[in-house]
């Protein structure tokens, strides 16, 4: 069975926001293909699409190499953070459908719940497809896409610290499908930005000293990949 291009990129994407392929390590055509059990074919082709996305430049006499984003680039994704999310919320409000909404308000409800009980895991999981959702509900694949590679280059380059306010937090998701369940595109947008500035302070970047020692930890602890069992 040929593994699709796209579900390599999916799957050395993920690795390196986990760590396991550390910033500035080479990715070798041939170790990778060993690695996800492919061939180099779409081993190449993901690594261009990684290219274009900025997790992997390729360097004179070296090849293709995870990217070392400095700490000036990583400040401005969380930037562009501020100012595409509340887009996003805005488009949200006049384009959603009754199927987003549907699943947004059941992630509110979820998320709510497990504030409560103070099951800090499950709210980081959940906050991601809160936040996913959203963005496929704005309704334009450009900005869904960009959206998409935004949290997941902040994910390879911050790590998160538990929220002080789990609670108050979903209370912020719950205000925003409200308004987006309106058709409220003003006050999604303003709510959105409201809650991604306060998020801003719980940030930190890996690639400060502590980051570092993590991500080793991470890839000490590498295993072989099965490829077929990649979520698409």
């Amino acid at each position: 069975m040929r593994i699709p291009a796209h579900s390599v990129c999916t799957a050395i994407r993920d690795d390196i926001v986990a760590g396991v392929h550390g910033r500035g390590s080479r990715l070798t055509e041939e170790l990778l293909a060993r690695r996800y059990g492919v061939s180099r074919v779409p081993v190449r082709e993901a690594l261009r699409t990684l290219e274009a996305e900025g997790f992997v430049v390729t360097r004179r006499h070296a090849g293709a190499c995870v990217a070392e984003p400095t700490e000036q680039e990583a400040a401005d994704l969380l930037e562009t953070r501020t100012l595409l999310e509340p887009l996003g919320a805005s488009r949200a409000a006049r384009r959603r459908t009754e199927a987003h909404l549907k699943v947004l308000r059941g992630l509110v409800r979820l998320g709510q719940e497990r504030a409560r009980q103070g099951s800090s895991e499950d709210l980081r999981s959940l906050g991601g497809w809160f936040h996913e959702t959203l963005a496929q509900a704005a309704g334009s694949p450009s900005l869904t896409a960009l959206l998409t590679q935004l949290r997941h280059k902040i994910a390879w380059m911050y790590a998160v610290d538990a929220q002080t306010g789990p609670v108050e937090c979903w209370a912020e998701h719950g205000a925003i499908v409200d308004a987006v369940a309106r058709g409220d595109a003003e006050r999604a947008r303003a709510l959105m930005a409201l809650h991604t500035e306060r998020s801003m302070p719980a940030h930190r970047l890996r690639f400060s000293s502590g980051g570092e020692q993590r991500a080793e930890r991470v890839r000490n602890s590498q295993r072989a990949v099965n490829m077929p069992s990649l979520r698409h």
